[in-house]
């Protein structure tokens, strides 16, 4: 079995700092390329930043330069840097990974959100 397990959210003010973090665990053999997602109420999950193993990004425009993307293979685990957070980045925050088991088996798995309140 595969697990993702998402840290770091919360209820911050706007303006304020994040660190979200996601880290994959059990039968894994090679971690490929991770993402975060995002689900605000009323809205449908949609991509915010994404990853590969050698550590080449893509963002969401709306999340260009206050959204940071980053990895450490050898703990499976890859972060979510943001800044300047603003009302609307309310929503839970999913992470999904690429995966190739022990056994040789490639899948996309996901993490079960965690819910990341912006507001005064």
């Amino acid at each position: 079995q595969v697990q993702l397990v998402e840290s770091g959210g919360g209820l911050v003010q706007p303006g304020e700092s994040l660190k979200l973090s996601c880290t994959a665990s059990g039968d894994i053999f090679t971690v490929y390329g991770m993402a975060w997602y995002r689900q605000a109420p009323g809205k449908q999950r949609e991509m915010v930043a994404s990853i590969t193993r050698s550590r080449s990004t893509n963002y969401a425009d709306s999340v260009k330069g206050r959204f940071t993307i980053s990895r450490d293979n050898a703990k499976n685990t890859i972060y979510l840097q943001i800044d300047s957070l603003k009302p609307e980045d309310t929503a839970v925050y999913y992470c999904t990974g690429r995966i190739l088991t022990n056994t040789y088996k490639s899948g996309d798995y996901w993490g079960q959100g965690t819910q990341v309140t912006v507001s005064s």
